[in-house]
């Protein structure tokens, strides 16, 4: 069984009995491409310019757990990490990296391509190595956030609280990771019904215990076979296995409090969805993160001059093999209706 994913419930995607699914899909997502263009900005939390002592608070907040994480670095130097742990550390969190990236979000929350029965199967299981939550419930989650985009419905937004400074700390907070503690869960029947009807998707969304062991098992057992010790098996696991998902946890949660926050807007959206450069290698593209809220179903984020869009590049190459199709790539006239005046 095939899955199309949607962008909304499934009874506001249902738009035409003649039409497939997808098709409804990509339909409604042009809808709230409309309705993100035509909304004023009192629809938002946040208001239109950012004060001197917000930025320095968000940069503060930005700034000092990064900053401890780099110092670590250098001082474990010899000391516990090696050449070993860097490489099986980069690879296992750019396969993770891309599994969100491509799988969870662009193919399964919104369909930005069509893929084929075993590329669907990786990117679920890839997705699920990065620790960041069941399938369904990802997509969920996310289908819910573009609904309510930085509006009450939102689960994640840093404007939930208010503008004032003590406001946004508590809503970067929230943003960042204390909307995961929320009582209050996405319904899965609402937003995901398309990934419940498909059997192996849901085996695959129930085994995520089974995916997390996996991930942080695969580095210290290819560390202590590459080093032949068990300190190599040791090294691996701290660095390759709880650093790497902890730092891809906390990119990937930036993308919804610090691109929600700062960051340009040279597109029309109807929230305070920014573009980060900063973090664009690191997410693999999707800190390019006003594009997409302008143009929810691109396959590319990085549309601009420039701007390094990895998982785009991934998509191309799963077209050129024949694994993917119907890309929906933003042609350059697409990109220009949604430009900021």
């Amino acid at each position: 069984m095939s899955i199309h994913p949607t962008t909304e419930p499934v009874a506001e995607a249902r738009t035409s009995a003649s039409s497939p699914p997808q098709e409804s899909a990509s339909a409604l997502a042009s809808s709230a491409t409309a309705t993100t263009t035509a909304a004023t900005p009192s629809g938002t939390r946040g208001g239109e310019k950012q004060g001197l002592v917000e930025r320095i608070t968000l940069a503060l907040f930005i700034g000092v757990p990064f900053a401890a994480l780099v110092a670590a670095v250098p001082v474990a130097w010899g000391w516990g990490l090696g050449w070993h742990d860097i490489v099986i550390g980069v690879v296992m969190y750019f396969v993770a990296c891309h599994g969100i990236t491509v799988g969870f979000h662009r193919y399964f929350t919104h369909g930005s391509f069509k893929a084929n029965k075993p590329l669907q199967v990786v990117l679920a299981i890839a997705g699920s190595l990065a620790v960041e939550g069941p399938l369904v419930r990802w997509v969920a989650d996310h289908r819910k956030h573009h609904r309510f985009s930085d509006k009450d419905g939102d689960p994640h937004s840093p404007w939930r609280y208010g503008e004032t400074v003590p406001a946004l700390m508590k809503g970067l907070f929230w943003a960042h990771m204390g909307w995961m503690f929320d009582a209050e869960q996405t319904p899965q029947q609402t937003y995901a019904p398309d990934l419940l009807k498909d059997r192996q998707l849901v085996w695959i969304s129930r085994q995520f215990g089974l995916f997390t062991a996996v991930s942080l098992l695969i580095p210290p057992l290819v560390g202590g076979l590459w080093s032949w010790s068990w300190q190599g098996a040791l090294t691996a696991f701290f660095w390759a296995s709880l650093v790497r998902v902890a730092l891809l946890h906390h990119v990937t949660w930036s993308i919804n409090s610090i691109c929600h926050a700062i960051g340009e807007r040279p597109f029309k959206s109807r929230d305070r969805s920014g573009n980060v450069w900063w973090l664009a290698v690191l997410s693999c593209g999707e800190s390019w993160h006003n594009l997409h809220h302008a143009d929810p179903t691109s396959a590319r984020h990085g549309v601009l001059r420039g701007q390094v869009d990895s998982s785009a590049r991934i998509i191309r190459w799963f077209e050129l093999a024949g694994w993917a199709r119907d890309v929906r790539w933003p042609s350059p006239d697409r990109v220009a209706a949604r430009r900021a005046a």
